[in-house]
């Protein structure tokens, strides 16, 4: 099978964009792992799907993780998601709405190349990030080996587990990581989070993503810290977020209001591969 492909980046945090539209795509997961692997493939953190819209949007947005497994919501990608339609003429549109596994959201492309996402409303309820605990709290208790950590639980169509830390860089992202991603406490495991507040209105953070391990950038992971950052008192309503590949602009008003996520999403290059 020859694939048309075309390799984008949303603050260094990569996908391949695979259009199903006018190609047929059938992968599986073993496919899937090898279009993603770094010295045997393409190489990226996510395989994106463009699909027809199966209700009243204008296209259907398939995630998939490195690991091969497809999940709900990816906010860097959504970005270059827009932007990828909007390059190949599958679309006039500079805002479309766009089904998702978490429902529907609506990227916006702005003058200045940026992009502008609708994420949605946060979900706290633990039943539905989906997160074991008897009752709703803006901090939980995590046990780990050696000592217990202290999180918040949010889902931004899909769940994180946020850390506040004094120092992102010295964070144990990769080992402490890996332990909360695969917890029990989160039945479908869950985007671990290390923010770091520098001021009011800037934070830096580090994300290590289910499936894909660390990524220079996440921007559903972006979200999600935001709105921990404000629940817990720590910032005011629009933040400046720092990945190691970025900056994204976050804004919350709270209460039941949605959260905004604007940054950049820029194409790498296209080619064809066979599988």
């Amino acid at each position: 099978m020859k694939l048309k492909f075309t390799k984008m980046q949303g603050l260094g945090n990569d996908f391949v964009v695979l259009d199903g539209i006018n190609q047929a795509i059938t992968l599986d997961q073993e496919q899937i792992r090898k279009l993603a692997d770094r010295h045997f493939g393409i190489g990226c953190d996510q395989l994106l799907l463009v699909e027809k819209a199966e209700g009243q949007a204008d296209f259907r947005y398939r995630i998939f993780n490195a690991d091969g497994g497809e999940v709900e919501q990816c906010g860097n990608g959504a970005r270059c998601f827009v932007r990828y339609v909007h390059d190949h003429g599958l679309t006039q549109k500079n805002e479309i709405r766009i089904e998702t596994l978490s429902g529907v959201i609506s990227p916006h492309l702005e003058v200045n190349g940026n992009v502008t996402v609708n994420m949605g409303k946060p979900i706290f309820e633990p039943e539905a990030i989906p997160f074991i605990a008897e009752k709703r709290a803006l901090t939980y208790p995590l046990e780990l080996p050696g000592q217990p950590v202290t999180i918040s639980a949010v889902s931004m169509g899909n769940p994180h587990a946020v850390r506040v830390v004094p120092d992102v860089d010295n964070a144990p992202v990769d080992t402490e990581g890996a332990l909360i991603e695969s917890h029990p406490r989160f039945p479908k495991r869950v985007n671990v989070g290390y923010l770091q507040v520098m001021d009011r209105t800037h934070i830096k953070l580090r994300v290590f993503e289910r499936g894909a391990g660390e990524t220079l950038a996440c921007g559903t992971g972006a979200c999600a810290a935001v709105v921990a950052g404000i629940d817990l008192g720590l910032l005011d309503h629009q933040v400046k977020v720092s990945t190691r590949g970025g900056e994204l602009t976050i804004g919350w008003q709270g209460n039941d209001e949605p959260v905004w996520m604007t940054g950049p999403a820029v194409t790498v290059f296209e080619g064809e591969i066979n599988l």
